[in-house]
């Protein structure tokens, strides 16, 4: 090959290069794992938000003594009877969501999460809560919860 060739050529190459740094930046970017396989590769998480499904379903269920044994003791002493009361008296066709969590510390999680409470009295549901719950490793393989929704 001649000289003019071999010059077109790498000519061509580094054009095609720059184009393809210019329009597909992303490309060439290191890409972080997406949350839901960052969180399926660890398993407190996955532990974190199965007890922090335990625990609003008994919301949800007005089950009032499982949701108090979830509770650790200091969630305990920042609510008052009435209003722990109150929080697990949801309604008939009480809901929720929780959303992506994320972990705060060794052992400690938060997930933000949407409650939908209704009574039956009411004509019209009360208006989504969105808050956060915050699950600790209480044992070897417990968990609790350590702030309401």
């Amino acid at each position: 090959m001649s000289g003019r060739y071999v010059a077109l050529l790498l000519l061509c190459l580094g054009f095609t290069v720059l184009v393809a740094v210019v329009l597909f930046p992303s490309a060439l970017a290191k890409s972080k794992p997406s949350p839901s396989i960052a969180a399926t590769s660890d398993p407190g998480y996955m532990s974190a938000l199965a007890a922090a499904n335990r625990f609003l379903q008994a919301w949800q269920n007005q089950d009032h003594e499982t949701g108090l044994l979830m509770l650790t003791d200091d969630a305990k002493q920042h609510s008052s009877a009435d209003g722990l009361e109150a929080f697990f008296s949801s309604g008939s066709d009480a809901a929720y969501e929780i959303a992506h969590g994320k972990k705060l510390a060794a052992g400690r999680y938060t997930f933000p999460v949407t409650l939908f409470a209704f009574h039956s009295d009411q004509t019209n549901s009360t208006r989504p809560q969105k808050s956060e719950i915050v699950v600790v490793r209480a044992g070897k393989d417990e968990w609790a919860v350590d702030k309401l929704p």
